[in-house]
């Protein structure tokens, strides 16, 4: 083993090498992804983007240029109107993709459109679009934005 690296607050789901190999993504279910650098350990950056009673973020993609992440962030809700002594009577659940700018943090999209969880995600060699898995039995490419 050469490095541990740690700092989310709960149980990490899924990690992702920058193309140049300098960086590591990390999803937790925490609701963060870390960028890590390799070389020291260091938590560079955290990204955020949505909150929610449960969420994980997995299936990390960079760009292959390294300038985007993009992460499934599955977010479920508990509906305050569906609630009957103290019951859950139904869910309010999304099925987002989301993607960032690295060196910002910025969330640049979010994706929707997939009605099952989505099981992965992957950008295309030149980086304009996205495929995504999900347990609704579809696979969709997505032309991505990138900041200009």
């Amino acid at each position: 083993m050469v490095r541990t690296l740690t700092g989310h607050s709960d149980s990490v789901v899924s990690v992702a090498y920058s193309p140049d190999g300098k960086y590591l993504a990390s999803g937790s279910w925490d609701n963060t992804v870390k960028i890590w650098e390799v070389k020291t350990g260091k938590s560079i950056r955290t990204l955020t983007g949505f909150s929610g009673w449960l969420s994980s973020l997995t299936s990390i993609s960079y760009s292959p240029d390294g300038k985007y992440l993009a992460a499934r962030c599955n977010i479920a809700r508990v509906s305050h109107d569906s609630m009957l002594d103290d019951t859950v009577k139904k869910w309010d659940v999304g099925h987002p993709i989301c993607t960032w700018e690295v060196a910002t943090g910025k969330v640049i999209q979010t994706l929707t459109g997939h009605a099952g969880n989505i099981n992965s995600v992957a950008y295309s060699p030149d980086g304009k679009y996205l495929a995504s898995s999900s347990s609704d039995r579809q696979i969709k490419i997505w032309r991505v934005e990138q900041n200009k």
